[in-house]
């Protein structure tokens, strides 16, 4: 590894072809890394071929391959296998790193996991990104458990901005003492889980809100679509947590709460493929026959049919199209609460 760098870039990669070089490149550039491992899972377009061109020959690149598809935490959890790095960061195959990111949060001190704010850049101009970024001061602060959830629990009519969108870099020591990985069953919300895991262990999850990760926006994202059992085994995951005996009561109430929201998202889901699949009786028949999912869906149809007398906002995170300006997920610190 290369002397004094401390980091690990996990770049987990499926049909990322067309993005991967820039993010590699990104994660490369920068002097505290260590080590970049991609993860190619099960692609089918060449991303192992264009990652290993990217290649900057400091001998910090690995390139693993799985044959079949496994998901995203299963490939971080290989390449925290077979990483040596003392501190991990996470990079998504389509997003990068502004240039000195990692310099900048590794100068915090006493945090178990530290995030910065993020830009979402349009797909188009996301080469010169770097030329819009604002610089905002870090005021560092220590993000709660309380804070966490709610910043996961979306709301109607809110632009959407979610901590789990950020991208902290993690402590292998803290992962290992508390024996955390990602839950490899999971396909949605994979890092909400390891982090909601961490903090009920006590972690000290810092954020600044000086900005080092660019996040791209793109319609045909992985992320930006998932099944309805994803969202079971998203809720059977916060039950797994609440199964703790170790809680304290305000993180159970807490855990609840967002097991509560995500299952009424699925019990809205289930009854909505079941229509489209068998039709308005069969769907009908399923809700009776299970009568604690009745208020799920009924207050799901009622939002649905009332969306357009509210106030309508962005349901995802977009970049400011057409002006060349940035959307960033935390608020400037003046404004920030």
């Amino acid at each position: 590894m290369k002397p004094n760098a401390d980091v690990c870039v996990i770049i987990a990669a499926k049909n990322a072809a067309d993005t991967i070089r820039r993010a590699i490149i990104s994660a490369l550039r920068e002097p505290e890394t260590a080590e970049v491992i991609v993860v190619d899972d099960g692609s089918s377009d060449g991303t192992s071929d264009v990652s290993q061109k990217a290649d900057d020959g400091s001998g910090r690149l690995t390139i693993a391959r799985f044959e079949v598809n496994r998901g995203p935490a299963a490939a971080r959890n290989h390449a925290i296998s077979i990483s040596k790095a003392p501190v991990l960061a996470i990079l998504d195959a389509d997003d990068f790193f502004f240039p000195g990111r990692l310099g900048n949060l590794l100068s915090e001190k006493n945090w178990d996991f530290i995030a910065d704010n993020i830009a979402f850049v349009d797909a188009e101009t996301a080469e010169e990104a770097h030329l819009a970024l604002q610089t905002f001061p870090a005021a560092p602060r220590v993000l709660t458990l309380g804070e966490f959830i709610a910043g996961n629990i979306s709301k109607r009519g809110v632009r959407r901005g979610e901590i789990g969108f950020l991208k902290p870099l993690m402590r292998r020591d803290f992962l290992d003492a508390h024996h955390l990985r990602y839950q490899e069953s999971l396909r949605l919300g994979e890092d909400y889980d390891l982090y909601a895991r961490a903090l009920t262990k006590g972690a000290r999850y810092k954020i600044i809100h000086s900005c080092g990760y660019g996040a791209v926006v793109r319609g045909d994202s992985l992320s930006s679509s998932h099944r309805t059992i994803d969202l079971k085994r998203l809720y059977e995951a916060d039950r797994t947590i609440l199964a703790q005996t170790d809680l304290t009561p305000e993180a159970r109430a807490l855990i609840a709460e967002h097991e509560h929201h995500i299952r009424w998202r699925y019990e809205l889901r289930e009854f909505l493929d079941i229509k489209q699949q068998s039709g308005a009786k069969a769907a009908l028949l399923h809700a009776l026959g299970n009568p604690a999912a009745i208020p799920a869906i009924a207050f799901g149809i009622f939002s649905d049919k009332t969306e357009r007398f509210r106030r309508q906002a962005d349901a995802a995170p977009v970049a400011l199209g057409g002006s060349g300006g940035l959307r960033y997920l935390l608020q400037p610190p003046s404004t920030a609460r």
